[in-house]
């Protein structure tokens, strides 16, 4: 765990009282300090909806989007027991859980996850949804990290909550309807860039990211531009290796290796 990063990772995921908040990107923000600054493997977030349905809301790498859309539409999974319960559920051998979680377990053996850990987004008896981080043999589940990584979901559900304005109860579900379309858009913009390119789900991600963030540009915006055809983005294949998008250098958060893996 890098406690470096650990005060930044709160004020940011603290800071969201903003004209502009999006809540996607707070979101992937939240997945991706789980991965930069604890050092798990990877991690995935459900939130519900107005009818109490989990949703897929983010995702640090493609993989672990797979994972949590799994344990949506299987209905089985340490999420989903996870936000029914309101209490965090941690599995140390995923192996052990077979009979449990059939087809979670055994897709997340495949992907090389061993154990993984389920937090609940809760304020008092309020769930929202759920934060799973996922470990590999290589990044073995750390219990100091799992107590930092539910702080951050702790603060990140606070946020979320605050941006209810006192008079509109419904602001909170109107904002998760219209981060689902936002989620749809950058899908579809994922998967055009990747079989126009021949290139992975991650790597079309990151290259949109780093367009968006090379020319100051929303993310959603600039992905419903590409799938318009009114910006193509790039005259020729780009490099997913390189320093930001179409030869642009990269903006001073990605230098700092402070950016988003994954959606």
């Amino acid at each position: 765990m890098d406690e470096r990063r650990l005060a930044p990772a709160f004020v940011e995921l603290a800071d969201n009282l903003v004209d502009d908040f999006d809540l996607i990107e707070f979101l992937a923000l939240l997945t991706d300090r789980c991965v930069t600054t604890l050092e798990v493997a990877a991690a995935g977030l459900l939130l519900a909806d107005s009818r109490e349905t989990l949703r897929v809301m983010a995702a640090s790498s493609e993989d672990v989007r797979l994972m949590e859309l799994l344990q949506v539409q299987n209905d089985q999974g340490p999420g989903l027991s996870c936000f029914r319960t309101g209490q965090p559920v941690v599995v140390a051998d995923l192996a052990a859980e077979s009979d449990r979680w059939p087809r979670f377990a055994s897709a997340a053996l495949d992907r090389g996850f061993t154990a993984v850990q389920a937090l609940p987004m809760r304020l008092r008896t309020q769930t929202i949804g759920a934060l799973t981080v996922f470990h590999t043999r290589d990044r073995p589940r750390d219990l100091k990290a799992t107590e930092m990584a539910q702080a951050l979901a702790d603060v990140a559900t606070i946020s979320i909550l605050q941006q209810r304005i006192t008079d509109d109860q419904d602001l909170l579900t109107r904002q998760l309807e219209s981060a689902l379309g936002t989620r749809v858009v950058i899908e579809q913009a994922k998967g055009k860039l990747a079989e126009r390119y021949n290139l992975g789900m991650d790597e079309a991600f990151t290259l949109l990211r780093n367009h968006a963030r090379a020319h100051n540009r929303r993310l959603t915006e600039l992905c419903r531009a590409f799938i318009s055809g009114t910006e193509p983005l790039f005259a020729r294949r780009p490099d997913p290796a390189s320093a930001g998008s179409a030869g642009q250098p990269q903006d001073a958060a990605t230098r700092r290796g402070d950016h988003v893996t994954g959606s």
